[in-house]
C-alpha cells in the first residue's frame, strides 16, 4: 500500500482508521462519528487516552498496510503490556521497559522516546510482526507472543474480545467508506463482477453472480435484478473489506425461499431488495462479530430511508447493542442481513451518487 504524504499527515491527527478495499486498494477511512478517540465514549471499559493511544496503534499499523486482524492484534498486545497507557516504568521482569508495548532498552526498540511514542512503538511492534512466519493464521496470543518473547504464549488471548470491540468502535464511526460510491447500477454491477473475477467478492450461492453479470452486460432480467441500492451497498462493503462473501441477493430468480419466504425483501416487488453476507476479509460472520459491527456502522448513515437489518438478536446475545437509523430485527447467525424498501424508490444518502 503507497500512501501519499498528505494521507499519512491525517493519519495522525485524531483518529482515522484505515483499511484496505477495493481493486484499487484505495484506502477507506472512518473516523468515531466526528469525535476524537479521546473523546470517544468508553468502549469496554477503555476510555480517554487509553482509546486515543488504540487509535494510533490501529492508524500505524494501517499505514503499514495492516488489516482489522493486524491492528487487533497490536491493540490487544498492548492492552496486555500497559492497559493501553503509555508507562514510564517497567517490571521485575523487564525494569527497563517502557511504553505501550513494553519495549526494552536493549537497541531493539529505538530511542527512549521512540518506546514512548504511541505511533513509533507501535509501528516498531508491527515491523516485526510481518517478519514472523504465518502470523496471520496464528492464534493472536502466539502471534503475539512470538514478537514480545514473553513467558506466556498465551499471555494475551484474555484481552483478544476487548481488542476486538475496541477496533470495530473506533474504525466504524462514519460513512466514509462510503464515499465516492455513484448510483449507476451497470458501473456499480462491472466493479462488482471485476472484483468477482479477483476472487475480492466470492459467491456462497453461484447462481447469484449471475443477476450481477447480466446487469453489468447491459442486459437485466426481469424478476433477476438487484436494486441498484443494493448494488451500493455490496460496494461500500467492498470498500470496507478486503474481501467479501455473497450468499443471497434475488432469490425470486433462484426459486430459494428460506427464513422469510416470499415476504422476504430477496423475493417481493421483482425480488433483489437484499443482501446476506456471509463472510468478511476470509471469516464467516456471525452478525455480532467485530466485522459485522464495522459493516453496519459504515452503512447506518447511508442506508436509504426505510431500510434494515437483521441480526438484532444475535447482536443482544453477544452483547452488542447497535444504534441504527434503520430497523433491526431478528434473523439466523451466520449472516449479515441489509435490506431497502423494495416497495420504496428512497435513495441512498452518498455523497457519490448522482442526485
Amino acid at each position: 500500500m503507497v500512501l501519499t504524504a498528505a494521507v499519512l499527515a491525517f493519519l495522525f491527527v485524531g483518529i482515522v482508521v484505515t483499511t484496505g478495499g477495493g481493486s484499487d486498494n484505495a484506502v477507506c477511512a472512518a473516523t468515531s462519528g466526528g469525535k476524537t478517540a479521546a473523546a470517544h465514549e468508553p468502549i469496554d471499559g477503555y476510555s480517554g487516552d487509553q482509546l486515543a493511544n488504540a487509535a494510533a496503534i490501529m492508524n500505524a499499523g494501517a499505514a503499514m498496510g495492516l488489516d482489522v486482524q493486524g491492528q487487533t492484534i497490536g491493540v490487544m498486545t498492548a492492552i496486555g503490556e500497559s492497559t493501553l497507557r503509555v508507562i514510564d516504568r517497567g517490571d521485575a521482569a523487564g525494569p527497563d521497559s517502557r511504553g505501550l508495548f513494553q519495549q526494552r532498552a536493549n537497541g531493539a526498540w529505538g530511542t527512549y522516546a521512540d518506546r514512548m511514542d504511541p505511533t513509533t512503538s507501535a509501528t516498531n511492534f508491527f515491523k516485526k510482526l510481518v517478519q514472523v512466519p504465518n502470523w496471520q493464521t496464528m492464534p493472536p496470543s502466539r502471534a503475539a507472543n512470538a514478537v514480545q518473547i514473553n513467558r506466556d504464549p498465551d499471555h494475551y488471548t484474555k484481552y483478544y474480545d476487548a481488542a476486538k470491540t475496541i477496533v470495530a468502535g473506533l474504525a466504524g464511526g462514519d460513512a466514509a467508506c462510503a464515499a465516492g460510491v455513484g448510483g449507476d447500477a451497470q458501473a456499480l454491477a462491472k466493479h462488482i463482477v471485476d472484483l468477482t473475477n479477483q476472487g475480492k467478492v466470492t459467491w456462497l450461492t453461484p447462481t447469484h453472480f449471475p443477476e450481477v453479470q447480466a446487469i453489468a452486460d447491459g442486459h437485466p432480467k426481469a424478476n433477476c435484478g438487484i436494486d441498484t441500492r443494493i448494488l451500493q451497498v455490496i460496494t461500500v462493503a467492498t470498500k470496507t473489506f478486503k474481501s467479501v462473501g455473497i450468499s443471497d441477493v434475488n432469490r425470486l430468480c433462484t426459486g430459494q425461499r428460506p427464513g422469510a419466504g416470499n415476504s422476504s425483501a430477496h423475493v417481493v416487488n421483482g425480488g433483489g431488495h437484499a443482501v446476506d453476507f456471509y463472510a468478511f476479509d476470509g471469516t464467516a460472520t456471525t452478525g455480532a462479530d467485530a466485522n459485522a459491527v464495522k459493516l453496519l456502522r459504515a452503512l447506518g448513515p447511508v442506508m436509504a430511508d426505510g431500510s434494515g437489518t437483521g441480526q438484532v438478536q444475535c447482536r443482544a446475545s453477544a452483547g452488542t447493542s447497535l444504534d441504527l437509523p434503520m430497523k433491526q430485527f431478528d434473523d439466523s447467525c451466520n449472516h449479515v442481513h441489509v435490506q431497502v424498501d423494495p416497495n420504496g424508490k428512497e435513495p441512498m444518502k452518498l455523497d457519490g451518487e448522482d442526485k
